[in-house]
């Protein structure tokens, strides 16, 4: 009697905590097609694929892996010392202390509001991590999108859910951080300032850090050999492993802005012609053309109809080509004078742009250097050329390189590995452990700034 009698406490215990259970697994899913919670969620679709592949369970309200809890909720705490915002974290309904009482009481109270706070603390973790990563006002990426899409197999709720497999938690959610250089930088600045207690940069200074750390989260590259051009600073840097040799630049004068972009160059040329952009043609040679019919020859110029024929230039021709512009088009050969120089290299972009050497070697003595149609003028081109052949292990053929600029012979070296070219936009850089600012040519700070802190 005393064995039946126990066998069916246990019995009864064992349904009332499987209904409890099975009423838990149900409130995470119910609270996920209400359309009021999903409205408070910044990546819904997300969080819906995070808790299907934890079977709707709780992934924080649990006396289980608690450490892990509360290592996620202080780095959240913590978000400004990334140049970030707490307030993106929805830390009007979480925090450390509210994740503790909830964890503490019964389980079969509060399991509304037991999800709820899961949910929330789920979506603030996967929107931190795609911030780190991406950034919050990326321009090629918005949330929808990442929402909806992996970016070069960048999944947040993956991320979330192996690292809650990891030992070092905190570790294994800080690795999605860009590792370029430059933003490494900037993170162990202000790494060292918040370890002197809590001390911070003045405040114009953390300003530039912040929507500088942004824009390197929107260009991250993995590559160890890559070239980087910052625009305000007029330089570019080739980077290999832990080494980087930089050059002058010239960059695209404000009224046409060199483009950011991210590019792979795959090969370059020695001595070649020039295809004048249609705009430089008819705006600012034809003019001079109509004026002088000797500025073609004098700089080894001619011009070409739609068909790709050469034009013998006549009086008549010129009257023709002043009527009818864009049906012709104008090329400089290759030769000392050349506007690209003695070597171009060549990527893909959808600006028509070149990163090219030049003929204006004086113009590199100027401390600001916003001078070009957009295009990238490089100094010291023919090492900089050398150095992607060494680093390429063609090293080979470098004298055949200096030999081909140095006689302007056409010939193409194409690389075995491409060397990602990003162009970006940084109006302060980490220069031998301090802050260096910039002039912010482009005036494209003060919208990023008003974003971050819409009352300054």
């Amino acid at each position: 009697m005393k064995a039946f009698l126990t066998f069916t406490i246990i019995l009864c215990f064992a349904i009332i905590t499987q209904a409890q259970d099975m009423k838990i697994a149900q409130e995470i899913p119910s609270l996920l097609k209400d359309n009021v919670t999903l409205s408070k969620l910044h990546y819904p679709k997300s969080v819906a694929r995070f808790y299907a592949r934890n079977n709707s369970e709780y992934a924080w309200i649990t006396a289980q892996r608690s450490d892990q809890s509360e290592i996620a909720m202080l780095l959240l705490e913590y978000s400004y010392r990334f140049g970030l915002s707490l307030s993106d974290y929805h830390w009007d309904a979480i925090s450390l202390q509210k994740l503790r009482k909830l964890r503490d009481t019964s389980a079969e109270t509060n399991q509304e509001e037991k999800a709820l706070f899961d949910i929330l603390m789920t979506d603030a973790l996967i929107t931190f991590i795609n911030n780190l990563h991406l950034g919050k006002y990326n321009p090629f990426y918005d949330s929808l999108y990442i929402d909806s899409n992996d970016i070069n197999g960048f999944r947040s709720e993956d991320i979330l859910m192996n690292t809650r497999q990891e030992t070092d938690f905190l570790t294994t959610i800080l690795e999605v951080q860009p590792k370029i250089k430059a933003y490494v930088d900037f993170q162990n600045y202000l790494n060292a300032l918040y370890a002197e207690n809590d001390c911070i940069a003045p405040q114009r200074e953390y300003e530039k850090i912040i929507i500088n750390m942004e824009r390197l989260r929107w260009i991250d590259t993995k590559e160890t050999t890559y070239i980087l051009v910052n625009i305000p600073s007029y330089i570019l840097r080739l980077y290999h492993q832990n080494d980087g040799v930089d050059f002058k630049v010239i960059i695209g004068k404000p009224t046409t802005k060199t483009p950011v972009l991210r590019s792979n160059i795959t090969y370059f040329t020695t001595a070649p012609d020039w295809k004048v952009p249609q705009s430089i043609f008819v705006k600012e040679m034809l003019p001079k053309i109509l004026k002088n019919p000797q500025y073609l020859e004098s700089h080894h110029y001619s011009v070409y109809d739609k068909r790709g024929n050469q034009v013998e230039i006549s009086s008549s021709k010129l009257k023709e080509i002043r009527q009818n512009p864009h049906q012709y088009s104008i090329r400089q050969s290759s030769g000392c004078d050349n506007a690209l120089g003695a070597v171009v290299f060549r990527f893909k972009n959808s600006y028509g742009i070149y990163l090219h050497d030049t003929s204006q070697k004086q113009l590199f003595n100027k401390d600001e250097r916003a001078l070009s149609h957009g295009c990238i003028r490089v100094e010291n081109a023919e090492e900089l050329a050398s150095l992607m052949l060494k680093n390429d292990g063609s090293e080979n053929k470098i004298p055949v390189l200096e030999n081909a600029m140095a006689e302007y012979k056409r010939k193409d070296f194409v690389l075995k590995q491409p060397v990602p070219i990003i162009i970006t936009y940084l109006t302060c850089l980490i220069i031998d452990g301090k802050p260096v600012l910039y002039e912010d040519i482009y005036h494209l700070d003060d919208s990023l700034e008003n974003k971050f802190n819409p009352n300054k």
